[in-house]
């Protein structure tokens, strides 16, 4: 079934115990970072419920993971409450600003998108989602929920070899941009592992959020000082691009996989493609597949190829572009595509027009002892996103403009001011009987709904733990939906835990194989489970970004 290598530590060629699923009664969280998912759980622990932990843990990944997410990123969450007994989906995703139009790019010489600087930002949406799920369900106070993330940014964190990594990736980047310098490469250099960072100038903006919520940051001091700023680098924003961003809340898309319904947060975001692969693949015996053998991937390489080139084809901001999504999500439809998979060989279907960039996401479950739930992702996008602090707010601006507009004006996702892009980040949540059963999601841009679908059928079809599931070697094709390496050919990218024999007859099928490090198939999942047969609930995290299931 493997090679003998799950259960290795990160480093290669180091053996180490597996770490074990971790179990509770009356709260688990799964978080990327050891600090978020402690200060997660300190939260129900003091009373709290799963959404005032999430809100703890969002903030507190601003700041200990902060090349992945903040306040100046978006948010898509699925959430599970009891009490009310609803399921909800919300979009916290921005806008462009007021300025970008085709003809503002094609003036400065943009051919493509840029991926750097204000001009790659839009709207940041994630402090409207934090506080319109608070408003909703929290039960704590507010300040209180802050208060873990502003001491961090105050007094400082530890930094992890990860996170040391990730700054060093971005040096030069950073280093472009004074307030970027300025907050995150002191002494001008990457932090090391082992010393201690912090962010003054982040901290103060945390205190004013804590003090005056989305209202201080969207229609008060915060929004002015990142617009001056934005302004002051020829930026696309004004004042009111601000004030009028709103969260926005749905039923989510929901589909039928073996007898279980996951559901997923709906457009711009694309989680959709996720259910449209599930669709695709249940005609498919996967149970009877080796779980790392070729016919297994090939199956699941050509479904996301079939589903990629349909959100390709056609999904953009529903507000401005009308598009089939109940077709596309449909069993008959996924039945046409299905019909299009040949089991001997690699296809490249029509209408996979625009590839992509690797994004830089947060990801983390949570879920408490009166059976709340909630499915939460927040980015920046690329890493460190725009790589663009804005000015003394100490926020850095996500790029997702940059990342998922295009300037061709034929182009579905075309930017025009008002509009939100389509959007990598999604959550899911799936259900049993009406009840949450399992809570997962990753980060990985356009990975991220492939490795959910090898996760998902690595439980339901393999019947693995959790922890193997997370463990397993993972893959995924490129390329995917972002505007930046137009023309790339295809290729499936393969953990090297994957065996040769393996790699080798994916190749025979016609596929491109590209070999990775045995643990660098990317991603951050995180997965909490309801056990009703015992009574508890199971966490397991992924070993690559060395994040933390924590249950009491």
């Amino acid at each position: 079934m493997d090679d003998g290598s799950w259960g290795l530590s990160v480093k290669e060629g180091m053996r180490a115990v597996q770490r074990p699923e971790a179990v509770g009664t009356r709260g688990m969280v799964a978080s990327a970072h050891p600090v978020a998912a402690f200060i997660g759980l300190s939260i129900l622990q003091r009373g709290g419920n799963a959404f005032d932990a999430a809100i703890a843990v969002a903030a507190a990944e601003g700041v200990v993971l902060p090349m992945k997410c903040g306040l100046g990123g978006d948010a898509f969450v699925v959430l599970h409450d009891t009490k009310k007994r609803e399921m909800v989906a919300y979009n916290g995703s921005g806008v462009a600003g007021a300025h970008a139009t085709l003809d503002y790019y094609h003036a400065q010489g943009h051919k493509t998108m840029p991926l750097d600087g204000v001009h790659a930002a839009s709207v940041p949406g994630a402090v409207s989602v934090y506080e319109a799920i608070w408003r909703r369900y929290g039960t704590m106070d507010w300040p209180e929920l802050w208060q873990p993330a502003i001491d961090l940014a105050t007094n400082g964190v530890a930094i992890t070899d990860y996170i040391h990594r990730r700054y060093a990736e971005r040096a030069d980047r950073l280093a472009k941009f004074e307030w970027s310098a300025q907050q995150y490469l002191p002494n001008g250099r990457a932090p090391a592992m082992g010393e201690r960072w912090s962010a003054p100038l982040l901290a103060r903006t945390l205190q004013l959020v804590a003090k005056g919520g989305a209202d201080a940051f969207y229609r008060g001091e915060i929004a002015e000082r990142i617009v001056a700023y934005s302004k002051s680098q020829g930026g696309p924003f004004e004042l009111d691009d601000f004030a009028r961003q709103q969260a926005s809340t749905c039923t989510p898309l929901t589909t039928d996989y073996r007898g279980y319904t996951v559901h997923e947060t709906a457009p711009p975001s694309q989680g959709f493609i996720l259910l449209e692969q599930l669709n695709i693949i249940e005609g498919f015996d996967l149970k009877s597949l080796d779980p790392v053998g070729a016919e297994r991937m090939h199956l699941l390489l050509e479904a996301k190829k079939l589903a990629f080139a349909d959100r390709n084809r056609y999904a953009a901001d529903p507000a401005f572009v009308k598009w089939p999504l109940a077709t596309l999500m449909s069993k008959a439809h996924a039945a046409k595509r299905r019909a299009l998979i040949d089991p001997k060989r690699a296809q490249w279907p029509d209408g996979a027009v625009i590839p992509e960039h690797d994004g830089d996401t947060s990801y983390f479950a949570i879920a408490d002892g009166q059976g709340n739930a909630i499915s939460f992702i927040h980015s920046l996008s690329n890493s460190f996103g725009s790589c663009c602090v804005a000015g003394d707010t100490g926020v850095t601006l996500n790029n997702r403009a940059g990342r998922g507009f295009s300037l061709d004006p034929k182009h579905p996702n075309a930017i025009a001011p008002g509009r939100r892009t389509m959007h990598t980040l999604n959550a899911y949540m799936i259900t049993q009987d009406g009840a949450p059963w399992l809570v997962g999601g990753t980060p990985g841009g356009d990975q991220q709904t492939q490795w959910s679908t090898q996760v998902v059928t690595n439980v339901i079809d393999h019947g693995m733990s959790l922890q193997d599931a997370v463990d397993a070697p993972r893959w995924y094709s490129f390329p995917g939906t972002d505007p930046a390496n137009l023309g790339r050919d295809p290729v499936a990218r393969v953990e090297g835990r994957v065996p040769e024999a393996v790699r080798n007859a994916l190749a025979a099928l016609g596929h491109k194989v590209e070999t990775l490090g045995p643990w660098s198939g990317g991603g951050a999942v995180q997965l909490v489970q309801f056990d009703r047969e015992n009574g508890v609930l199971r966490g397991a995290t992924d070993p690559r970004p060395g994040g933390l299931a924590l249950g009491f």
